[in-house]
């Protein structure tokens, strides 16, 4: 059971510093109320808490970052030997910083406009604000020479913002989702200060080997650095003399999940019983089909229950036999565009069974809810076959999930080509989510692969998670960002 602790600031100095420091828009902390009323945190789930946490309780590490309510300002304390900074935001920023400018013009943008980005200057400006807030925050609490490691796209001004106030640190950069090609790119009003922004890093981490040479390419069209293999080197000045370029190096680090913890629950009694009492609700079908989503037009539901329902229709599929379970994690619900994506997907789901549906069978499980680790781990183990089917994803976790929980190397992964997964699961059904029919004949290899086949297949893609996981992505690149330049570079 995780520590559960009030809100108390860390004990001793009064202006603590530290040497390693994770800064991100969240905290890796909820709170709840207890039971006699007080305020208590618990640590949240996720992979990126448990790739880095280990580093930091060993290193006395800080997180910076906003926990989570407006309009309230925090004292920073300590949660599991995890030194926490609350950043502040108040209903403003939420609006302009967090659901404007990093999901309404950001977001879609390096998302290959599937929906059109938004660009508003006041937008802009709070971007700017916050951002500007997160560095001051991250530089008062920065020891000399310390390691900061800055995380995803709603934080792009932050590296340049301390270099400028702090030069003796090292700074790391990782961006979660896709970086969008140049041409895209080109869109964005402010995209020379948002390049100059992440080049203020050592280092800037991508998901795919692509994103990074997206960024290479951007910052070659649209700023005044020079490009040489994968380093960004800004152009001689007199007030740089006597004194180290600031050079940004660009590489793919492709994010992982803890294999072993997965695959653990996935031995768990209790969870195996689930997972079997979850077919037997669902009339113990012959093949169990699921999808597990935000509810995010990037993640392609949409596409996915149009290539199910026609195989419905065409008889290629029929209920009973097989059963949909689709989960869809609510997500952004106060932006329009999600509003839009819920009615859209629940109304196909509502056709979908009502033309489809027996007395005794469903043809989709539409499930709108978060669950726990636990109940999402039954349920991978309930399935036969794992739909991926993003239109454009930085990796995707979940395949991975779904792959690990499967210890017995059974099921199959049909997996979207434009996740960065795809570039790891190769022994997947890659599909392109676009092509209806394409995806429906991936559907179907699934369904009807050779069980050798398919367990050939898993046991690949799972003893490239056991060598790849989440704890060899974050020591990878902390270990790159220690290195130094090459000396052809310095000279």
């Amino acid at each position: 059971m995780q520590e559960e602790q009030g809100i108390e600031p860390p004990s001793g100095s009064e202006n603590p510093s530290y040497d390693f420091i994770v800064v991100a828009n969240r905290l890796p902390v909820h709170r709840f109320e207890g039971e006699n009323g007080e305020l208590l945190w618990r640590r949240s789930p996720g992979g990126l808490v448990t790739a880095i946490a280990p580093v930091m309780q060993a290193s006395d590490g800080a997180w910076v970052g906003w926990h989570g309510a407006t309009n309230e300002v925090l004292e920073p304390f300590e949660n599991e030997r995890i030194h926490l900074v609350p950043v502040p935001l108040d209903d403003e920023d939420l609006e302009m910083y967090y659901e404007g400018f990093s999901n309404s013009t950001i977001w879609p943008l390096y998302h290959d406009v599937i929906v059109p980005p938004e660009f508003h200057r006041t937008w802009w400006d709070n971007y700017k604000k916050v951002n500007k807030r997160f560095a001051d925050a991250t530089a008062a609490v920065a020891s000399e020479g310390a390691t900061v490691w800055v995380q995803d796209y709603q934080l792009q001004l932050v590296p340049k913002l301390l270099r400028e106030a702090r030069p003796d640190l090292r700074i790391g950069f990782f961006n979660h989702i896709p970086f969008p090609s140049p041409g895209i790119f080109s869109q964005l009003p402010w995209r020379k200060q948002i390049l100059e922004g992440l080049a203020g890093a050592d280092v800037v981490g991508f998901q795919r080997t692509a994103d990074a040479s997206n960024f290479l390419r951007s910052m070659r069209r649209y700023t005044d650095r020079t490009v040489k293999g994968s380093l960004a080197i800004p152009p001689a000045s007199p007030e740089a003399s006597g004194s180290s370029p600031n050079i940004c190096r660009a590489e793919a680090h492709p994010i992982s999940i803890d294999t072993q913890y997965v695959a653990d629950l996935a031995h768990d009694p209790e969870i195996v019983a689930r997972a079997k009492q979850i077919r037997q609700e669902l009339g113990n079908p012959k093949t169990i089909l699921l999808g597990v989503d935000r509810l995010d037009y990037t993640k392609g539901i949409r596409h996915r229950l149009k290539a199910y329902g026609e195989l419905l229709a065409e008889g290629s599929v029929t209920v009973g036999e097989a059963c949909l379970v689709q989960v869809a994690s609510p997500s952004r619900e106060n932006v329009e565009r999600y509003q839009q994506l819920k009615d859209q997907v629940e109304l196909m789901v509502g056709n979908l069974n009502g033309e489809h549906d027996t007395m005794e069978h469903t043809a989709i499980r539409y499930l709108h809810h978060s669950y726990p680790m636990r109940e999402m781990i039954a349920l991978y183990l309930a399935a036969d076959i794992m739909l991926v089917t993003s239109l454009r994803d930085g990796m995707n976790l979940v395949a991975k999930e779904f792959v690990a929980a499967h210890t017995d190397d059974t099921g199959m992964l049909v997996l979207s080509e434009f996740t960065g997964a795809a570039d790891q699961l190769t022994q997947s059904v890659l599909v392109n989510p676009h092509d209806i029919d394409g995806m429906k004949s991936g559907i179907l290899r699934a369904l009807r692969m050779d069980p050798q086949d398919a367990s050939r297949r898993m046991r690949r893609m799972r003893r490239h998670l056991r060598e790849h996981d989440v704890a060899n992505w974050s020591q990878t690149f902390l270990a790159s960002l220690g290195q130094p330049l090459p000396v052809d570079v310095l000279v």
